[in-house]
């Protein structure tokens, strides 16, 4: 692999569900030899896993090396076209760590969607990468709303005007202005994938073409001519070529947002130059699983120095060393086997596993790893599953494991007191991929989809006093909701158990305002929730830690009120009285009685259960209004705001995530199949008041729990 960093490109294609980004990346592969004229933008190349091609839609990232020429000039590009469906979010973050720009797609006829905005959220102002825009299907404006030439490019005007203020909002402050996508500038190309045309204003002018004719054409339905002059490739690799940053370039303002080390050391130095002699560092940021072998190949960036085949690695996090076996770039499902890779590339490497997002440097390298990969979802919906064959447990743990590690927007745990294997997820659709694909190596039953809810305190708990059931150890706390900033910490994973204390307590104290005597006192940060010690003068705690620290994951596993995770609190002890014979201090004792001061705590907290809620974006005709509205607030979604543009309606609202099964199906009915509905995970909102207690009771009858309210006496 070159450092001819001038001539490298690494970008990411990203879009709104069905706006075009697969059949868009089979004109790159075309022009770069991969296929044949007639097959592009009908093969969908890209999308190479059966799965993918019996629904039509893409599930998992591909990345593919393409070379093109271009003014005389030879270009090497790593590409990644990702999916568009919220299912697969995961897969989008991943992939736009590792990119410098962004080509965001758009379709003319839908607009910008709740996707679109989070896809620019993610790319933008996450991971600073750098876009371009390409309008897709304004083939539809003239078929299906037959609109002229002049209303056709304020439609497009208005998507432009969408999309930069999108790009203000979250750019980094210095590229607010530069990052801005204009049609004048050639950093916008419009046309239509499908039928392989497009243009940017260089285009036009470098051809002498004049706007009207393009349409002239198409209304004559000349696509030979569009195709012919108005290639969609070549406007493509002009936006690539001349708009997208080369890796040394973005590195310079990528490596400040994704690494919180010293900047002025040799290692940030290194990072900031993109140096492939400086020391290893890098960040792995995807998994690929092989449909058929079931081998994994780890697909990552280098930001510093050079990885080579055969060397010893250390994976940051995971605090372990691994071996290179083999080592090469990724083309699809292929793997170009190469000697090394220096910084400035994606590779692929054979020989170990690892969660995607974590951070490797060499053997004899000590450094802070990169940021965690930002995740727009939190599992929302869970299925049960167990082996066919009671003896592929073990099986079952180590092939979900290996998913899990793929795609960390989902987890896998084992509930102890029903016994069952629970598979949670971002959505039905996330779930059932995943199922499939275990169900591939280990035959399983599998339960029906169920919504997963949160357990949270709303006020501060009572102190709670416990003690074993052999009475000879006592333990003291209370629990108290975690402040929005610092949850908003645990989120993002800027702060984690992991974490060297002195450094997590210096982030909570300028970050959260806390005190930083106190920010060295956690014990825990596990799913959203923290263990802080407050005691003094104890005696023999380390003896029982363990034990405890299980038992309190047990508890934000599943809360008291019906067994669903537990968010947003802080567990504080207080005080300790350990026994000084380790034979009255085993697991049972102290499980029992920091399970019982956790519970009861909880409960005097006045804990509700909250449900997940999507943030919707309805787009219909104006006579369909009335309808479409009826639809949402009949299941219980709230409007936020409604306006007009042009000759369509845009409603923006909330949904609960329970009410959402066959609700497209209604929008469309409703509308006469005019609308177009989209959705992003929002957050965690209350379930309403006067629902709790028969939800709640409903959920614990499922779970085979008592039918009854909880509280502390119970």
């Amino acid at each position: 692999m070159s450092d001819d960093y001038e001539h490298k490109r690494i970008i990411s294609i990203s879009a709104h569900i069905d706006h075009g980004k697969t059949t868009t990346t089979d004109y790159l592969m075309r022009r770069a030899g991969l296929m044949s004229d007639d097959a592009a933008g009908l093969a969908l190349m890209t999308d190479s896993d059966q799965e993918e091609q019996d629904r039509g839609i893409t599930i998992f990232t591909s990345v593919v090396l393409l070379n093109f020429e271009v003014d005389g000039e030879e270009y090497l590009v790593q590409l990644s076209d990702t999916p568009g469906h919220i299912s697969f979010t995961g897969e989008v973050s991943r992939a736009l760590r590792a990119s410098d720009g962004v080509v965001l797609l758009v379709d003319a006829l839908e607009g910008v969607m709740t996707q679109t905005e989070t896809n620019i959220r993610l790319a933008v102002g996450g991971e600073a990468c750098k876009p371009v825009l390409f309008i897709n299907k304004v083939d539809r404006l003239i078929n299906e709303l037959k609109l002229p030439p002049k209303k056709v490019y304020e439609r497009i005007d208005i998507i432009i005007e969408k999309v930069n203020a999108l790009i203000r909002k979250v750019a980094p402050p210095e590229y607010a202005k530069d990052w801005r996508v204009s049609f004048q500038d050639g950093s916008v190309a419009i046309g239509s994938a499908k039928t392989g045309w497009a243009f940017t204003m260089k285009t036009l002018k470098k051809k002498s073409i004049e706007p009207l004719i393009v349409f002239e054409k198409y209304n004559e339905g000349d696509e030979m001519w569009l195709r012919e002059n108005l290639a969609l490739d070549d406007a493509l690799l002009e936006m690539i070529v001349g708009h997208l940053p080369n890796p040394k370039e973005a590195q310079k303002y990528k490596i400040p947002r994704i690494w919180k080390g010293d900047l002025e050391s040799a290692e940030g130095k290194a990072l900031l130059e993109c140096d492939r002699n400086g020391p290893l560092m890098g960040m792995i940021t995807k998994i690929f699983v092989d449909p058929k072998s079931k081998r994994p190949t780890l697909i990552g960036r280098v930001f510093s120095g050079t990885i080579k085949s055969g060397q010893e690695i250390r994976l940051v996090n995971m605090r372990q060393n691994a071996k290179v076996k083999r080592l090469g770039v990724q083309e699809i499902t292929d793997i170009l086997d190469m000697n090394e890779v220096p910084a400035g590339n994606l590779f692929s490497v054979f020989g170990f596993m690892c969660p995607s997002g974590e951070s490797f440097v060499g053997p004899d390298v000590d450094m802070k790893p990169f940021e965690a990969i930002e995740y727009v979802a939190e599992p929302v919906v869970s299925r049960s599953i167990k082996p066919k064959d009671p003896q592929d447990v073990a099986k079952l743990g180590d092939v979900v494991s290996k998913w899990i590690m793929a795609d960390p927007t989902a987890r896998f745990f084992h509930d102890k007191e029903s016994g069952e294997y629970r598979l949670d997820g971002i959505d039905p659709l996330q779930i059932e991929i995943l199922t499939k694909r275990i169900y591939e190596q280990v035959p399983i039953h599998v339960s029906d989809p169920i919504i997963v809810y949160r357990e949270k305190m709303t006020t501060k708990s009572a102190e709670f006093h416990t003690k074993s059931p052999n009475g000879h150890n006592r333990l003291k706390m209370y629990l108290e909701p975690l402040d929005e900033k610092t949850l908003a910490l645990i989120r993002k994973k800027q702060i984690t158990a992991e974490q060297n204390t002195k450094e997590r307590a210096a982030i909570l104290r300028d970050e959260a305002g806390w005190d930083a005597k106190k920010a060295r006192k956690i014990l825990d940060i596990y799913g959203n929730c923290m263990l802080v010690d407050a005691m003094s003068g104890v005696q023999r705690f380390d003896r029982i830690y363990s034990y405890l620290e299980t038992t309190f994951r047990e508890f934000v596993d599943g809360g008291p009120i019906a067994r669903e995770p537990v968010t947003g609190v802080k567990v504080v002890l207080t005080d300790t009285t350990v026994h000084n014979d380790p034979a009255h201090t085993g697991y049972n004792e102290v499980a029992t009685m920091t399970s019982s001061g956790l519970n009861m705590a909880f409960l005097t907290g006045k804990p509700l259960l909250f449900e997940p809620v999507l943030k919707t974006d309805i787009k219909t005709p104006p006579d369909t209004q009335g309808a479409v509205i009826k639809v949402l607030t009949g299941h219980r979604g709230q409007i936020v705001t409604i306006e007009a543009e042009e000759d369509i309606v845009v409603i923006k609202g909330t949904l609960p995530t329970a009410e959402t099964i066959d609700i497209a199906d209604e929008f469309r009915s409703a509308s006469a199949g005019r609308s177009f509905f989209g959705y992003v995970f929002k957050g965690f909102e209350p379930v309403p008041i006067g629902m709790q207690e028969e939800l709640i009771l409903t959920i614990r009858e499922r779970k085979k729990m008592p039918i009854q309210m909880p509280n502390s006496s119970s």
